[in-house]
């Protein structure tokens, strides 16, 4: 998936007719100074970090400034953070908007439906995770008409919404789902979206965009906000590669498998960091490179969970030991393995022959692979 930052997505906003307040993207202090005393953003204005981190107004990555000065020193404090993992580089400088009340709306992909959903909530500026279900209404979209009529008035109820105001939302969620339909989004989200007198304006923006349909949108290839400069290595291999906080790596192959097993290993006390997940291969050039990807992550330990269907156990187990060999013995970790299936005794011999624990069981091993973690922290 493609996460797009606040500035980008309103960018969408814009393209679709979606009002927006006014704004500009700045990288250094000196730079939000002399926007501000130029007149590019009227004052009072809000500075926002541009990370693609929830909870920025708890981590003191959103304030706000009366004058050129404040505007500098809410930047320098800014861009001084880094917010789940990721270093402050941008912020977006906006007019500060007099808002009556703040709402909820998106569009986002039920995948239990397969269909696109319609969300409205009257609590917003606030995680939607945190709202009551029944302060949150729900319609399912067809895709064949779209976004019917009925389905926006029905929205406007739900917020309290009538006269020049609901009107001003049935254009707006309109335009939404057509941004959702022909972006391929997984997600479109407003929160919060401000009322002002009668009309309506996005304060934030969230979008997602499907990464299936990169081949019809050639303009999101290059944005890499929301990968670390690995995860764009492995992305350019081919390789499904995502970095999380934990000290504990995992190869695995199936999407179901990888989850599995950074469940168990969250039961025994396991912090899970990058996991890898090998699919379906066996080519061992493949697990060679993911191999490596997995080095120059550094975790404590390493954790390989494969089950040989179509794949083979004694491939992955050879290219796995042929990737060991090239990492320096200052680079090198614990690593424990379980393998079963096609193959399983071969690739068993393979790794126990280059001194890699092997264990058959799934809870025996992940408890063997948490000790060692825990044993070289």
């Amino acid at each position: 998936m493609v996460k797009l930052a606040e500035w980008r997505g309103k960018e969408l906003f814009r393209k679709y007719g979606i009002a927006t307040p006014k704004g500009t993207v700045v990288r250094s202090a000196d730079e939000a100074e002399r926007l501000v005393r130029s007149g590019g953003v009227p004052l009072p204005c809000v500075v926002k970090a541009q990370v693609l981190a929830g909870g920025r107004g708890k981590g003191g990555a959103v304030r706000f400034a009366t004058t050129p000065e404040e505007a500098r020193a809410a930047a320098e404090a800014i861009l001084s953070l880094t917010l789940d993992g990721q270093p402050v580089r941008e912020l977006l400088l906006e007019g500060k908007v007099n808002l009556s009340r703040e709402l909820y709306v998106s569009v986002a992909l039920d995948r239990t439906a397969r269909l696109p959903i319609l969300i409205t909530s009257g609590q917003g500026g606030v995680e939607i995770e945190t709202v009551p279900d029944e302060q949150i209404a729900r319609q399912r979209i067809d895709p064949f008409p779209g976004l019917a009529l009925y389905a926006c008035r029905n929205a406007a109820r739900s917020l309290g919404l009538s006269g020049a105001a609901a009107g001003d939302l049935t254009g707006l969620l309109r335009a939404l789902y057509r941004l959702f339909d022909q972006e391929d989004a997984e997600l479109v989200e407003i929160n919060p979206l401000g009322l002002v007198g009668e009309h309506l304006i996005a304060l934030d923006a969230k979008v997602i965009i499907e990464d299936d349909a990169s081949f019809r949108h050639r303009e999101y290839a290059e944005i890499r906000d929301d990968r670390t400069p690995l995860e764009e290595i492995a992305r350019e291999k081919e390789i499904a590669f995502v970095q999380l906080e934990g000290n504990i790596g995992v190869i695995a192959n199936g999407a179901g498998l990888t989850m599995a097993t950074l469940d168990v290993l969250k039961e025994f006390g396991g912090e899970p960091g990058v996991f890898l997940d090998l699919g379906g291969t066996d080519d061992p050039k493949k697990v060679t490179e993911a191999f490596l990807l997995m080095a120059q992550a550094r975790p404590k330990a390493v954790f390989l969970n494969i089950f040989g269907g179509v794949t083979r156990c004694d491939t992955v187990a050879k290219g796995l030991v042929e990737a060991m060999q090239t990492v320096p013995s200052s680079e090198r970790f614990p690593l424990v393995a379980r393998i079963r299936g096609n193959n399983e005794a071969e690739g068993i011999a393979i790794l126990r022959a280059a001194g890699v624990t092997s264990v058959p069981d799934l809870r025996a091993s992940a408890q063997a692979v948490v000790a060692e973690a825990g044993r070289v922290a």
